[in-house]
Formats: C-alpha cells, structure tokens, sequence
C-alpha cells in the first residue's frame, strides 16, 4: 500500500505541543502541524474546527476525527503522534483508519 504524502511543521517542544494550533493562521491547504509523542489534543480556546488524525509509530493512521469543534478533547491510547489539519483536509488528502502517512517537513515542500 502506498503512504499518503502529508507535509507538516513539526511541534517538537512540550510548550510547542501543548499550544498547538491555538492562536495561529489557519494552516495552508494540504499541510498539518504534527505533535510526536502525543496521543490526546483540545481544541479549548479555538475559534475553528481541525481534523485530528492518530498515528501509529509506523505511519499507520489509528483513528480520524473529522471537524472536532472548539471546546472538545480527543484521546487514543494507543497513537504515537497526532496531525492536526484544517477541517476537510483529512477528506482531500485521502486519509482513512488503516492507511499509512509518510510525513515530510513543510519547508522542503514549497
């Protein structure tokens, strides 16, 4: 099976991954913000919706959220990192439980 190509900036600070995407542009189109090492996400103080997407160490995605709205926890035990994307992109890119992610550094992509 073929991994679906998803570039990301990368939170890779504990201060990084507890913020999240609060407070920031909405993400361009395709990209997400990817927090290792993560396997729950709160969207308190948002103003949008995101797709959340649970990844396996492997790339494997675990679990989708589609459109978790403002003021709501998500949790899967078993996730290695979560994607945050903008609301629909988890849709457009194609992803689904079972399918692998192959994760590229946004910077390298423009």
């Amino acid at each position: 099976m073929k991994a679906v190509v998803v570039a990301v900036r990368r939170a890779r600070t504990p201060w990084a991954r507890l913020k999240g995407l609060l407070g920031s542009a909405p993400l361009p189109p395709g990209e997400g913000l990817l927090l290792e090492r993560c396997r729950a996400v709160h969207t308190v103080g948002m103003r949008r919706a995101i797709d959340v997407v649970f990844v396996a160490a492997d790339g494997a995605v675990l679990e989708l959220r589609r459109g978790l709205g403002a003021g709501r926890f998500a949790v899967c035990t078993g996730a290695w990192a979560v994607l945050e994307l903008a609301a629909g992109d988890a849709w457009r890119l194609g992803l689904w439980p079972g399918c692998r992610i192959r994760f590229v550094d946004a910077e390298g992509v423009r």
